[in-house]
């Protein structure tokens, strides 16, 4: 069985709950997931969508080992 690594995002603000630095991120079976600690928030991207959102606006894509 293979441990996930979470980890946590620096400053990130949780979109639901508001609360600052409680959101984790994991990647799972190319799956990348944010998820909050302090409320049941959840949000999964693969990565042909995190690419896709990339914009001009964005200096680069995270993508954790």
């Amino acid at each position: 069985m293979t441990k996930i690594k979470k980890r946590f995002v620096a400053g990130a603000r949780c979109p639901k709950c508001q609360a600052q630095d409680s959101i984790l991120l994991y990647k799972q079976n190319g799956i990348e997931t944010v998820e909050c600690t302090e409320c049941d928030y959840q949000e999964q991207q693969t990565d042909p969508q995190v690419t896709q959102q990339a914009n001009g606006n964005m200096i680069g894509v995270f993508k954790p080992d």
